[in-house]
């Protein structure tokens, strides 16, 4: 199937062609012609198959035919954050250029100025945050009922972020005689209620099972002591193939304390999280894409909406408080079939987070072990073979005493209490001077290497 079989017009399949796509995803394919017939949209896809496209294209073809006017835009599309809505613009304005269609961004974290200008000119598409678009209709700067098109996109982050109630809202201002669209990765309860009360005998539309991760990406989990995660995740970075990645973390401090270490430790990273302005946010974003930074440290404000190209990693640093959170996180990578690497490093606390993650995708995240190293672990110089016939004797005496060792302790290694000095401390792990077979990794070794049953 291609493009010019769903009914767009030869216009909107010319800015298809130049934007280098010729194939519809199967969201896509399912999605345009019901739209482009006026029919509401029920659409649960998970993130990065191109749902966004799925929606923006027809309208285009709707919206070409009708009349601007001052303070009613013809139609809306809700998005949870800043950065979906300005993602969803950069759609209009691609795939809209052979179209007289004008649009407006109404977001947060910016000057009210030229957003309300742009209204007084009349618009045809106006992308907002619930949050800006209330203040600005409780300011009687906006009217919606000449609103004939709503698309409520990514509604389960919408419920998540207590959106909900002022959906609500809006939608009772829109008129009764609209044609409506909910996209969303999951489906929970509050979501299908809101479907049911706003959406008139919808076509449902559902393209991969809810909650599941893509299959392009390769996912893992690696067991870690909360104190030796940044020693992981840069042995990870240096040591994984890594081109570009986004790194999460829960809470906007550790964003901000992870990405001033990683940079201590020569890494060209930067940040992105909620107590940035809008203006700062969209540069590190333009850093991020133009290569000046191939390593993106972000809270959530991130997990969904950033379609760029060629993100080859995704760590989460702490693994996600809200399952759902995690299939929108990796699906920063692994996009528009490109294959795709995804970590999550597990301390003892997340142990119950990471459960609750395994049972909403439905799939245990396998352990990252030796067998998965994309990196050759080379020898360490003294234990390689040795060079000179002097050497030999002192080899066998420690291997002959760690023999010793062994027979007089019951517990494993790695349980054992390591010996103490004179002065009674403890030798640091990556100080301990027992043998490592040739073949092992030469250096401070992460736990998960320790990982041998993979």
């Amino acid at each position: 199937m291609t493009f010019a079989d769903l009914g767009l017009s030869p216009e909107l399949l010319k800015a298809v062609e130049d934007a280098g796509y010729s194939e519809p995803t199967p969201i896509q394919a399912q999605a345009i012609p019901p739209v482009l017939m006026m029919k509401d949209i029920i659409g649960i896809a998970q993130t990065g198959t191109g749902k966004t496209a799925g929606f923006v294209l027809p309208m285009i073809d709707i919206l070409a035919n009708g009349r601007r006017r001052a303070l009613m835009p013809r139609s809306l599309i809700l998005e949870p954050t800043r950065e979906l809505a300005a993602q969803v613009a950069e759609n209009f304005e691609k795939y809209g250029v052979n179209h007289d269609l004008r649009m407006a961004l109404l977001i947060g974290g910016v000057q009210m100025g030229d957003q309300v200008k742009a209204l007084n000119d009349g618009v045809d598409v106006l992308i907002a945050t619930p949050g800006r678009l209330m203040d600005l209709f409780e300011r009687g700067k906006i009217l919606l009922n000449g609103c004939e098109l709503l698309v409520i996109d990514e509604a389960d982050r919408m419920l998540d972020m207590g959106f909900i109630p002022d959906i609500e809202f809006i939608c009772s201002k829109l008129p009764e005689t609209r044609q409506t669209m909910l996209f969303s990765a999951t489906m929970p309860p509050p979501i299908e209620k809101l479907a049911k009360k706003f959406l008139s005998n919808p076509k449902r539309i559902e393209v991969s099972r809810a909650a599941s991760t893509n299959k392009d990406i390769t996912a893992f989990k690696v067991p870690v002591k909360s104190r030796q995660k940044r020693e992981t995740l840069r042995w990870l970075l240096r040591n994984d193939l890594v081109e570009t990645a986004i790194i999460f973390a829960n809470r906007k401090t550790t964003v901000r304390e992870l990405n001033k270490s990683l940079r201590s430790h020569g890494f060209a990273s930067g940040e992105i999280h909620g107590d940035m302005d809008q203006t700062s946010r969209i540069a590190e974003l333009n850093r991020f894409k133009a290569g000046e930074i191939n390593i993106l440290v972000a809270s959530d404000v991130a997990a969904r909406g950033l379609d760029i190209k060629g993100v080859s990693h995704v760590f989460n640093f702490d693994t996600p408080w809200h399952p759902d959170d995690y299939v929108h996180r990796i699906g920063r990578t692994g996009r528009a079939g490109a294959k795709g690497r995804a970590f999550t490093l597990v301390a003892e606390e997340d142990a119950e987070a990471i459960e609750n993650v395994e049972k909403l995708t439905g799939a245990e995240i396998p352990v990252f072990g030796k067998k998965d190293v994309r990196v050759e672990l080379k020898p360490e110089p003294q234990q390689r073979e040795e060079r000179t016939e002097e050497e030999k004797p002192r080899r066998a005496r420690r291997e002959r005493d760690e023999e010793e060792r062994e027979s007089r302790s019951a517990k494993p290694r790695r349980e054992r209490a390591k010996p103490e000095r004179s002065d009674g401390s403890r030798r640091r792990r990556d100080q301990d001077d027992e043998p490592v077979p040739a073949g092992e990794w030469n250096g401070p070794k992460p736990d998960f290497l320790n990982v041998s049953a993979l």
